[in-house]
């Protein structure tokens, strides 16, 4: 957005956030005055403030470099105003802010630009992620790596449909944040050992418009990442499984199989436990194990986030004991069930470090989302036990 000019130089630039300082102080002139009038030709601007936020006594107002600058008086929470400008004046493209100088609240509404958004990250972590997880899908089939570095073609298969699953999961996120008008990044995929991904992000910047855009966006992912999974994992069991015996300091991935990819086995094809599955079929495995993770009611994951529109306010009751649900099942684990239960040692312990911060509270919180959408939420979490076991992987 355009920066306002020097006689408000003291008024930070608006950059899509929403920021409120301390509301006391305020001025008590009643008196309109303008120190630059407003073009006749954007006067409708003005005549919306007023319309929309009656309990904002403007008593000042400029027009400078495109930008608009307000100084009111809040009658009610400061935070009101932006909740209802905020939506309508994105989507005639204006961004707002509320700023607090000099003993005034000054609302600054200023025209969006359009940046071309840089890709340069994005396109750099995914073709290192390209290869690694071509390198380490490889070992898959069988293929030394390490010893024979031009074999690692055969691991695109497995790079083809581990992408798939886990680019769809983000780009749920990011297709469904633009529809509501939110500012959002292209996935950036984490390149890493082991199966040769973490997975991906996206990045959000600015406020959550409302908990039906909050609802939407967190579970857009997690739908689309779990249709692409089953699909995924029906092609992969449709293949002839890969025939392999380990060298020397070689190992095998032991998977427990959640119940809906038992499900999906059965209609695609009969396979035992000793089954050495193609690793199409892990992919669609590991998009699984994925959406179950982030799907886990707490903090800044997807579940949290859905949690959150559902519940309001109340989700942090819940975001707050899950930590210790995921400590005490990893517990029981490596206690009552001698196995190992540091995949959720690690969760409990991720989860309680960032739930303490809270959820960021959408700009309209108490908009009400619905049967429909509560129950997909319900049904969501639900899809979400059937793709994950107590203990997913053994080496």
């Amino acid at each position: 957005m355009k920066e306002p000019d020097e006689s408000h130089s003291g008024i930070p630039g608006i950059d899509g956030n929403t920021g409120i300082a301390d509301d006391t102080g305020m001025a008590e002139d009643t008196d309109m005055a303008a120190n630059t009038d407003i073009p006749d030709s954007e006067i409708d601007i003005l005549e919306f403030i007023r319309s929309e936020v009656p309990d904002f006594k403007i008593y000042e107002y400029s027009y400078e470099n495109g930008a608009y600058f307000f100084s009111g008086t809040p009658i009610n929470d400061p935070k009101d105003v932006l909740k209802r400008l905020w939506t309508p004046l994105s989507i005639m493209g204006y961004g707002v802010q509320m700023v607090y100088e000099l003993g005034e609240h000054i609302l600054i509404v200023a025209p969006i630009e359009e940046k071309p958004e840089r890709i340069g990250w994005n396109v750099i972590l995914a073709t290192i992620t390209v290869f690694t997880t071509m390198f380490f899908g490889s070992m898959f089939f069988g293929v030394d790596p390490f010893s024979h570095p031009e074999q690692i073609i055969t691991g695109v298969p497995f790079t083809l449909a581990i992408m798939f699953v886990l680019g769809s999961h983000e780009m749920g996120h990011y297709i469904v944040a633009k529809l509501h008008g939110m500012k959002t990044s292209l996935p950036y995929f984490i390149p890493f050992i082991g199966i040769g991904t973490m997975g991906a992000i996206i990045k959000h910047r600015g406020p959550i418009p409302s908990r039906t855009a909050l609802f939407d966006v967190g579970i857009a992912g997690p739908i689309v990442g779990l249709v692409a999974s089953i699909i995924v994992t029906a092609i992969g069991l449709s293949m002839p499984p890969v025939d392999i015996v380990p060298q020397d300091g070689g190992f095998f991935y032991k998977l427990s199989l959640p119940l809906l990819f038992t499900f999906i086995a059965s209609f695609v094809g009969g396979m035992n436990s000793e089954m050495i599955i193609h690793p199409v079929a892990f992919a669609g495995w590991v998009g699984m194990l994925v959406t179950a993770l982030n799907l886990i009611p707490a903090g800044q994951l997807d579940g949290g986030h859905i949690m959150r529109a559902m519940l309001g306010p109340r989700a942090a009751y819940i975001s707050a004991i899950v930590p210790f649900v995921l400590l005490s099942m990893s517990l029981f684990i490596y206690f009552v069930m001698q196995q190992n239960g540091s995949m959720w040692l690690f969760w409990g312990l991720f989860i309680s470090l960032f739930a303490v911060a809270g959820h960021p509270e959408p700009l309209e919180d108490s908009d009400n989302l619905g049967r429909s959408r509560m129950l997909l939420g319900i049904l969501m979490f639900l899809a979400g036990l059937l793709c994950v076991t107590l203990i997913p992987i053994q080496v």
